[in-house]
């Protein structure tokens, strides 16, 4: 695969990523520039109630959701998959903490499930200009029944939990024995991290986490190399290592990936994730480290070179969402997969034709991303001034965090909000882009809707996070450089 250059150039191991894709990290994790609001205080104290340290570093935080089944068909056709091959049915279990039998590794459909926690605020998670989201996403355990591509290599699915419908992430493990993390599914980043246990000083952000310790993993090889990511708020730096690495029931060995010792600020304090693994282009990989999906990819152990997402709408459902590594599981949506070339390898970048409410066009012609790490829409300002304008809210005001507040009984009564992309229409409902929150035993709504001005090259560019990809079902096929999307199912199969 021919790389591209970074969106920003990189320099000394840092990459300083477009401001939008900084600033859109959910409210009650945003603290950088304007100070930390009251509302926002609020959210920090809930949200540190749900919150539990753990208790050395290597050990390993409760589920927040029980193990559960899922089952479905990985489509062959739709993605161009070799049509000579007959698929094979294969039950793998994709708890990290187990070791599967390498027959059933080899054959099979990997899975790994993500779960959601109950919402008590939906806010944003990434930011193209002040604050780097990575994503939000992770890996669970789940038993899935599914269809191999391929008789020789497979598909695994990872389940994914979902905080506040802000954070879906799921576990990984590392070394040998295995050490368990929490990781956010990003594809919008390209690097794999997590707490290490050398993190240096009063590193709260880390000593909330569960870390990385290469002294009890007899599979560790030191390599040393500085590592860093340069956000608005602060730095992420650390160094790189090298380890065995599971996701679900695949597992690569020696791969690379970096320890954190120092995290950005509250940025990281309160969220429910250890780490950030990445799924865009490698152009977006700081130091050019090989990317967890390419080194799968090269070492033949998925179907198909590409993944997919599912994510619950409801942040009481179990599993929150599924992460598919190879394969498509046709259960999890309904008619057909839409697909969009990809038009710049890097973010999971394709062309809008249009963005329209009540079916009236706003704006056409236009860029946009598929970002599972943010979980608003984010569009440029002027562009959203139009939109809001046109849904009749022309007078509603972005508050500190950038979102629109509105009358919760205004949920019901605005128009639909719809993308047209590759000449299909993609819509949401008042109900799916009005986020409700309660707080102190008090209803708020606001619009899960963002402006940010993406700078060129990279710019101007809308960003589809949750909101959107909550009720499409999306595919991100590396092998033939395009993204799809088919309107979700509601529950999980």
């Amino acid at each position: 695969m021919a790389r591209e250059e970074p969106l920003l150039p990189a320099s000394e191991g840092y990459v300083e990523y477009p401001a939008a894709r900084r600033q859109a990290l959910p409210r009650w994790i945003t603290v950088a520039g304007a100070g930390m609001g009251v509302a926002t205080l609020l959210l920090l104290i809930s949200a540190a109630s749900q919150h539990s340290a753990p208790t050395s570093s290597s050990s390993v935080m409760p589920s927040a959701a029980a193990a559960g089944a899922a089952s479905g068909a990985v489509l062959s056709g739709v993605l161009d998959l070799p049509a000579q091959q007959q698929p094979q049915t294969h039950l793998l279990a994709a708890q990290s903490a187990r070791e599967e039998p390498a027959a059933a590794r080899k054959k099979g459909v990997h899975a790994v499930r993500l779960s959601k926690v109950e919402r008590t605020a939906r806010q944003h998670a990434l930011e193209l200009n002040d604050e780097t989201s990575q994503g939000l996403f992770a890996l669970g355990g789940a038993t899935t029944n599914l269809i191999a591509a391929d008789g020789d290599a497979g598909t695994a699915t990872v389940e994914l939990k979902d905080f506040q419908d802000a954070q879906y992430y799921g576990e990984i493990s590392i070394g040998t024995p295995p050490q368990t993390f929490s990781v956010v599914f990003d594809t919008g980043s390209a690097n794999l991290w997590v707490p290490s246990s050398r993190c240096k000083g009063f590193n709260l952000a880390c000593f909330l986490h569960r870390r990385y310790a290469s002294d009890k993993s007899d599979t560790f090889v030191r390599d040393g190399t500085p590592f860093a990511i340069k956000y608005g708020s602060g730095s992420m730096s650390g160094f790189i290592s090298h380890d065995k690495i599971s996701v679900g029931s695949l597992t690569l060995k020696n791969a690379s990936f970096a320890e954190a010792v120092t995290e950005p600020g509250a940025a990281f304090v309160l969220s429910k994730f250890d780490g950030i693994l990445g799924l865009a282009y490698p152009s977006l990989s700081v130091h050019c480290l090989t990317p967890v999906m390419q080194e799968l990819i090269k070492q033949g152990q998925l179907a198909a070179p590409l993944f997919s997402f599912w994510m619950s709408k409801d942040p009481k459902q179990t599993p929150g969402g599924m992460l598919f590594l190879g394969g498509v599981d046709d259960s999890y949506y309904t008619g057909d997969l839409h697909c969009l070339p990809i038009t710049r390898k890097g973010y999971w970048q394709f062309d809008l034709d249009a963005v329209s409410v009540g079916g009236s066009d706003v704006l056409t012609k236009g860029s946009a991303i598929a970002d599972t790490g943010t979980s608003l829409i984010v569009g440029p300002t002027e562009q959203l001034k139009k939109v809001i304008g046109k849904l009749g809210l022309a007078d509603a005001q972005a508050g500190m965090g950038g979102q629109y507040s509105i009358p919760c009984d205004k949920k019901g009564e605005l128009p639909t909000l719809s993308f047209t992309l590759g000449g299909k229409t993609f819509s949401l409902e008042s109900a799916e882009y009005v986020l409700e929150m309660e707080l102190l035993g008090k209803k708020m709504c606001t619009l899960g809707l963002m402006p940010m001005d993406v700078p060129k090259p990279a710019g101007p560019l809308w960003i589809l996070g949750d909101v959107f990809l909550s009720k499409y079902f999306s595919v991100y096929d590396f092998g033939n450089d395009r993204v799809g999307f088919a309107e979700a199912v509601a529950t999980a199969p």
